[in-house]
């Protein structure tokens, strides 16, 4: 993939990679071609092509992206930790996969596209329980590592509750069942780290 050195170039490949989530999220890996995605974006297609020599650089580097946002959105959070509220915590952690919403669906289509793709899965996964295992850890420190590691696999699969409550359709759902998740995320959290909600 061809770096882009300007800020002009920065926005123009920044572009197309919207472009190519929103249509690889819609469409799926294989049938997301790279004229559409072109056309997506409102550029030539040779300029796609001048950055993203072919479909699997791209996925790579939307891959690669994802991963820096999620790291990016973790890294605020851990750096506020000591702030936060156990409620706020709890918060900010179940709205996480919410806020990326745009970017993971596009990412799960990817990752399920191609079998050797399942391996970026679970290096994400594993590094997602990781991270929420240590900020437990920095607003908690007497919580031993294999409690914080237990209670991490909890609030990921809460957080990805929260974003199929929130954005598929077709769940079995209610108005008022993401609130009540959130609350339910709050009272569990408050009790693993001792704190009263």
């Amino acid at each position: 993939m061809l770096k882009p050195q300007r800020s002009k170039g920065k926005l123009r490949v920044a572009s197309l990679m919207e472009a190519a989530a929103s249509a690889i999220a819609e469409k799926g890996f294989e049938a997301a071609t790279m004229a559409e995605i072109a056309a997506r974006a409102g550029a030539q297609i040779g300029s796609l092509y001048r950055f993203f020599p072919n479909k699997e650089v791209l996925a790579d580097a939307l891959i690669q992206r994802y991963g820096e946002r999620i790291d990016e959105a973790v890294g605020k959070i851990e750096d506020q930790v000591a702030s936060f509220s156990v409620n706020d915590l709890a918060d900010k952690l179940v709205d996480l996969l919410v806020e990326l919403h745009g970017e993971s669906k596009a990412i799960t289509a990817l990752l399920e596209a191609r079998s050797e793709w399942s391996v970026k899965r679970t290096e994400f996964r594993k590094a997602a329980l990781r991270r929420i295992a240590q900020i437990l850890m920095l607003r908690s420190p007497k919580l031993q590592p294999d409690k914080a590691d237990d209670i991490a696999v909890v609030l990921l699969h809460n957080m990805k509750t929260m974003k199929a409550l929130t954005h598929e359709q077709g769940i079995a759902t209610s108005p008022g069942a993401p609130q009540e998740l959130r609350e339910m995320n709050r009272l569990y959290l408050a009790s693993k780290l001792g704190k009263k909600p």
